[in-house]
């Protein structure tokens, strides 16, 4: 499947602070919030929602295309995401300006406050769909510059383009007219728990509206794993367990980057949502949004530790053995 991945591109600044953010935050006083967190440490990373997904992809052997503004300090981020096997020539530079930056600060709960500055994102709804080589067997509008999310939502309408929506951190900043347009357009969207009683809060439209309208939804749920609707159907998505937790940055994106990777081969929702929970564990257990790694021989062989998959994943093995 050709899948062409819109959404931020950034460098992840991870601090850890070795207390309790609730500690520090008195409810009484919100109106008057003023914290500064003493962190432990600060690791520089490359991250952002598009690349992050498109890396998981890529370690199972895919080559998903970006479509996404970058700075003029994105040449050595480039290089190192081709030699993973991501497509990158869909990578705008914008001159004069710095990629995106995201700062995340985690406690001993893995409890995150995090700021992001767009840099060269804010140019995205400037990198029209409509210069896209081919067309794509599906697009991914994950949260990026407001104004390119929309654009995307209506040019993948006028191409017929099939695309997933990805809200999810700027459901803040869309509006509600926004929102339901996506929704309404979208074959499927992804949304953690919190994000979706926001948008159901925001669009007024309920669960069942929303699966009248889209093939499937998938709802992320922290440690209790995920839950897929489609049509009256709901399948839970139990956590894999992890070796051990080092940082839930980006594990999200690396269950969509999993749960794509079986959307690719066509397999059942269940199945997907399955590789999607492996691919964030492998991504808890190391520190990083683009650090865990596996073959897809590796791959099969953990989720068949976990699960049963009535050989469903032979496929991948066949990609790991070429």
């Amino acid at each position: 499947m050709d899948i062409v991945l819109t959404g931020s591109v950034a460098f992840d600044y991870l601090m850890t602070f070795p207390g309790y953010f609730r500690d520090h935050i008195l409810p009484d006083h919100l109106e008057k919030i003023s914290l500064s967190f003493l962190v432990d440490s600060m690791e520089r990373r490359r991250g952002g929602i598009a690349p992050n997904i498109a890396y998981t992809l890529a370690l199972m052997g895919e080559r998903p295309r970006l479509w996404v503004t970058v700075g003029e300090d994105f040449e050595d981020y480039r290089s190192w995401l081709e030699t993973k096997g991501v497509d990158t020539r869909g990578a705008r530079v914008i001159p004069g300006l710095s990629t995106a930056s995201f700062f995340v600060n985690t406690d001993r709960s893995n409890a995150q406050i995090a700021s992001f500055y767009p840099g060269a994102m804010a140019y995205a709804c400037k990198h029209s769909l409509h210069e896209l080589d081919g067309s794509p067997d599906l697009v991914v509008i994950s949260p990026n510059d407001p104004e390119a999310m929309n654009c995307y939502v209506n040019e993948c309408q006028e191409l017929g383009y099939a695309f997933i929506y990805d809200p999810s951190q700027q459901i803040v900043r869309l509006s509600a007219e926004d929102l339901r347009r996506g929704i309404i357009g979208a074959q499927a969207m992804f949304v953690n728990e919190y994000e979706f009683a926001l948008i159901q809060k925001m669009t007024g439209l309920a669960l069942a509206e929303i699966l009248t309208v889209m093939r499937f939804m998938v709802v992320t749920e922290g440690e209790h794993g995920a839950t897929i609707y489609s049509g009256t159907d709901a399948y839970h998505i139990p956590v894999v367990p992890p070796e051990q937790i080092v940082d839930p940055t980006g594990v999200g994106d690396a269950f969509r980057g999993g749960f794509l990777m079986g959307y690719s081969h066509s397999l059942d929702l269940e199945t997907c949502g399955r590789m999607g929970a492996l691919a964030a564990t492998y991504c808890l257990e190391q520190c990083g949004t683009q650090s865990h790694t596996f073959t897809p021989v590796e791959f099969v062989a953990r989720f068949r530790q976990n699960f049963d998959d009535l050989g469903k994943l032979d496929v991948l093995i066949e990609r790991g053995k070429g």
